[in-house]
C-alpha cells in the first residue's frame, strides 16, 4: 500500500478562502483560479488562497464541487485515516456506541466526522465502508487498514460499495451476508452485499424506537418498509395490526425474516409487495399510525420542485386513509429539501386532503450521524410526527 501523496494544487479565487477559513470542507468548481492540468478524479492536492498560503488538503474531483477538504491547516498528515477513525471511535464511546443490546452503528458519517464522501457502518463484527467520492474509492486500501488497526478487536471483515458500481468487496477479511445485528435488542438480518445503501437504514434507529411508544393497540401501515424497520418496533409497541409495503421482493423476503426472528405473531403482520402510491389509492384499510419513509425524491437542486410533488402527493394520500385521531411518522432524507420546505410541503397536502393536523415532534437523524457546526448540509433527515383529525 503506496504512502499518500500529494498530486497537484489548487489556488483559490481573492477572497473564496473565506468558506475554508471557517472550516466548510467544499471548494466549488468557481472559486478555483488555477489548477494543475490534468488531474486524475480522486487525487489528493493541496488549496492555496490568492496569496499562496496553503489552506488544507483534499480529494479532487471533476464536477460542481470539485475538492473536498480533509485536512485544514498548512501541515498534511499522511496518518490522517488512522487518526480520525480513531476520534471517530471515541466519539461514539461517547454517546454509548455500540452496546449489548445496540451491535449496528455509524462509525463514520462523512462532513460530521471530517471525512467527505465516506460512510462506514459497523454491523457487529463487519465493517461496512461506502464511498461517495472518487478520492474515497482510491483511497479504500488507507482506510481499511484504520479500521483493522483500530477495530482489530472487534471487526473480522471490511467490506467496500462504491455508489457508482453495483459490485462490491471485501478488502480484508470475509463474511456471511445477510448477517444478524442488534438494535435496541431487536433483531435484523442486514445485507451488505445486496441491500439498500450500506444494508440497513441506522439513521432512523431512534425514530424507530419513539413510533414503539405510539404504537399500542394501533392499526400500522409502514410504506417504503425495506427490511421492516419500523414494522418490528411498532410489533414490540403492541400494534394490534402491522402491514409491511414496499415494491422490492427481496426486502419483503428480507422484512418477513426479521418478523419472524423477533417472535411476533404472525397473524398480526402481513406484507404487500406493492407500489406504496397504488396501495394508499386503493384505501383498504383505514390506520391509525402510519410511516412515510420514502428513498430521497431529489438527489440534487435541479428534482427539487417535482420532489416536492411527490412529497405533497405521497401525504395527502396517506391523510385521506389514516383514522381520525391518527399519528403520521412522515420524512425526506434529501439533503436538498429543508426542513421549513417539508414542512409547508406536508401542511399543504393536509389541506389538499381535507384534513387537521397538529405538529406534535420534529425528528432528525441520530447522534452517530453528527451534523460539523461547518456543515450545516449534514443535517439531510428530517421528519415530522403529526395528529391528525
Amino acid at each position: 500500500m503506496n504512502e499518500l501523496r500529494i498530486s497537484g494544487k489548487a489556488i483559490l479565487q481573492r477572497g473564496r478562502e473565506q468558506s475554508l477559513a471557517r472550516f466548510h470542507p467544499w471548494v466549488f468548481s468557481g472559486a478555483i483560479a488555477q489548477i494543475t492540468h490534468g488531474l486524475p478524479d480522486g487525487c489528493w492536492v493541496s488549496v492555496e488562497d490568492a496569496a499562496g498560503k496553503i489552506m488544507g488538503y483534499g480529494h479532487y474531483q471533476k464536477g460542481s464541487i470539485t475538492i473536498r477538504m480533509v485536512i485544514f491547516g498548512e501541515n498534511f498528515n499522511p496518518d490522517v485515516y488512522n487518526e480520525k477513525v480513531a476520534g471517530a471511535i471515541n466519539f461514539r464511546r461517547s454517546i454509548n456506541l455500540p452496546d449489548e443490546k445496540t451491535t449496528a452503528w455509524r462509525l463514520i458519517h462523512g462532513e460530521g466526522d471530517g471525512l467527505p464522501g465516506l460512510v462506514i457502518d459497523i454491523y457487529d463484527n463487519v465493517a461496512v465502508v461506502q464511498a461517495h467520492d472518487a478520492g474515497m474509492s482510491a483511497d479504500r486500501q488507507h482506510i481499511a487498514g484504520a479500521l483493522m488497526k483500530n477495530l482489530g478487536d472487534r471487526i473480522t471483515a471490511v467490506y467496500f460499495r462504491d455508489t457508482n458500481s453495483e459490485a462490491g468487496q471485501y478488502i480484508s477479511g470475509s463474511a456471511t451476508s445477510p448477517g444478524e445485528v442488534l438494535e435496541h435488542g431487536n433483531r435484523f438480518m442486514v445485507d451488505w452485499e445486496h441491500g439498500q445503501k450500506t444494508g440497513f437504514f441506522l439513521d432512523q434507529r431512534e425514530n424507530r424506537s419513539l413510533l414503539s411508544e405510539y404504537s399500542q393497540g394501533r392499526r400500522v401501515l409502514n410504506t417504503f418498509s425495506y427490511s421492516g424497520g419500523f414494522s418490528v418496533y411498532a410489533l414490540k409497541g403492541g400494534a394490534a395490526l402491522v402491514h409491511s409495503v414496499d415494491a422490492s421482493a427481496s426486502a419483503i423476503a428480507l422484512c418477513e425474516e426479521n418478523i419472524r426472528r423477533n417472535g411476533f405473531d404472525p397473524a398480526v403482520h402481513k406484507c404487500f409487495t406493492a407500489d406504496t402510491f397504488e396501495f394508499l389509492k386503493k384505501g383498504e384499510t383505514h390506520y391509525d399510525l402510519i410511516v412515510l419513509d420514502p428513498p430521497a425524491f431529489a438527489k440534487h437542486k435541479d428534482a427539487r420542485h417535482q420532489a416536492m410533488k411527490g412529497y405533497q402527493r405521497l401525504n395527502a394520500e396517506a391523510m385521506k386513509v389514516i383514522a381520525t385521531g391518527g399519528i403520521l411518522f412522515t420524512f425526506s432524507c434529501s439533503q436538498v429539501v429543508d426542513r421549513q420546505l417539508f414542512y409547508d410541503t406536508v401542511m399543504s397536502s393536509a389541506i389538499h386532503a381535507g384534513r387537521q393536523a397538529r405538529v406534535i415532534g420534529h425528528l432528525s437523524q441520530p447522534p452517530d450521524h453528527p451534523v460539523s457546526a461547518f456543515h450545516p448540509e449534514g443535517a439531510y433527515l428530517k421528519g415530522l410526527i403529526l395528529h391528525i383529525s
